[in-house]
């Protein structure tokens, strides 16, 4: 998956993207039978990737990753061991594993990573995985990159009301009376859903409607009843934009709000509901990892990361 050399230096480079950095033992992240498969935008070698309950195996654990997500990041994508296709014409590598095929992620251990920041990473900086598409920048502890929303507002989304039952962690939805279901929907009903449960993602159907959909909370047998939802509208007035995960703050705004899809040019679901009136939001953009640089390396350059420190 690496590309050909084109050029000649003094010395050879030390690595490409992926590489193992070290030869220290190494974690994996567990997948059950069917998986860890690439999701539906692909997997990238070299970058952060998340679980995503979009696909769970018969002991209700996930089974996709994704190069985008909610919070820290479950794994760092490698580059031995994987399998891809050069799919773009006359292209002659690619980082792409491609939506269905077999991965795996390391939970534990050291790589090689490619500095997407604008600065320098000194040794002993934290690793941090842009949540819309895993690379990775590096800043001190608790120096997560932010963007403001100005002018913007968050207004309590309509509760979704029609027929639907629960087996396992798929949502079946037959009738809507009203409203339109979103992934960060958390469920009221039907009758005996478990508290919490949300709504992941869209698997067949009309979207936003009769269909079904994969949910946060498996091993769930409801029978059909009134589906009930709660969600919240995110709309943006000036700056940003947020991206898929961003973590809200601001006036008036719930701790722990988080973006889960764009609906228009300036108007996002986010979970949970809530009211808050016009005011500057801001939003994260990456996350900090427990990974840590241990070489040094310029925009665009390959760096050493570890979570392992001594």
């Amino acid at each position: 998956m690496s590309s050909r050399q084109t050029q000649v230096g003094v010395l050879p480079a030390p690595a490409v993207e992926g590489n193992f950095a070290d030869m220290n033992p190494r974690f994996t992240v567990l997948g059950g039978p069917g998986g860890l498969v690439a999701g539906s935008a692909g997997v990238y070698v070299g970058r952060f990737a998340w679980l995503s309950y979009q696909g769970a195996d018969p002991d209700n654990a996930p089974t996709i990753l994704n190069s985008f997500g909610f919070g820290a990041p479950d794994g760092l994508i490698p580059r031995p061991g994987q399998q891809s296709l050069i799919t773009q014409y006359l292209s002659d590598s690619t980082l792409l594993i491609q939506q269905g095929a077999p991965v795996w992620a390391m939970s534990s251990g050291g790589l090689w990573v490619k500095n997407t920041g604008a600065s320098y990473a000194t040794i002993g900086l934290k690793a941090y995985a842009n949540l819309n598409n895993g690379q990775v920048t590096f800043a001190a502890t608790g120096s997560a990159s932010t963007v403001s929303l100005t002018s913007s507002s968050i207004a309590a989304g309509t509760a979704v009301a029609g027929t639907a039952s629960i087996l396992g962690n798929v949502l079946t939805v037959t009738a809507i009376s009203a409203g339109t279901i979103y992934p960060g929907t958390i469920l009221t009903g039907p009758s005996g859903v478990a508290t919490g449960t949300q709504v992941v993602a869209q698997l067949s159907g009309t979207t936003g409607g009769i269909g079904t959909y994969a949910l946060s909370i498996g091993e769930q047998s409801v029978a059909s009843g009134t589906l009930a939802g709660t969600y919240g509208v995110l709309t943006v007035g000036g700056g940003g934009p947020p991206v898929y995960g961003s973590v809200l703050s601001g006036s008036g705004v719930t701790t722990g709000t988080t973006t889960w899809g764009q609906l228009t040019a300036s108007t996002y679901v986010v979970s949970p509901s809530q009211s808050a009136s016009s005011t500057t939001i801001t939003a994260t953009t990456n996350v900090e990892t427990k990974w840590y640089s241990r070489s040094g390396g310029g925009a665009g350059e390959l760096v050493k990361i570890s979570d392992i420190t001594q």
